[in-house]
């Protein structure tokens, strides 16, 4: 598969996903539609669709964003320096839609590596398990867990 920014990619964007993505913005803590799936699957980039998060990496870390331990695919994740608004944090940005994704922080589970990636909704479109191998995901079933 591959994954890029396309025209038509940002033109299906809603007002919300273009914000975020394309303008660096945030959601608004705890408005997330995707802030509560417990579903099996993965998150892919809502521009590009390239693999990002896996279900199985994600936790509820009580910050009002989805949260999760590791990126599914490290390559489809950078990392940036970001000083904005008086803070220095770590933007995390997919590697082939350049969207902003959110930011990475050094207080996550411990026992699982201790970041937690704090992603927008709005940057990610959800896959489920079910659904993987239709839309191309086939590969990355091995790394999603079972009901």
């Amino acid at each position: 598969m591959i994954y890029a920014k396309t025209e038509e990619a940002i033109a299906r964007l809603t007002p919300q996903q273009r914000h975020v993505t394309q303008d660096g913005g945030t959601e608004r803590a705890g408005t997330g539609e995707l802030l509560h799936n417990k579903e099996p699957g993965i998150y892919v980039d809502i521009v590009s669709g390239e693999p990002l998060f896996a279900s199985a990496d994600k936790y509820e870390s009580g910050c009002g964003w989805p949260s999760f331990t590791k990126p599914i695919v490290p390559a489809n994740v950078d990392e940036l320096r970001d000083d904005s608004y008086g803070m220095i944090r770590t933007e995390v940005r997919s590697a082939h839609g350049d969207s902003h994704l959110g930011h990475v922080f050094p207080d996550g589970p411990s026992d699982r590596g201790g970041l937690r990636y704090c992603i927008n909704s709005a940057a990610l479109r959800f896959i489920h398990r079910d659904d993987m191998e239709a839309e191309g995901y086939g590969e990355y079933l091995n790394q999603i867990e079972e009901n």
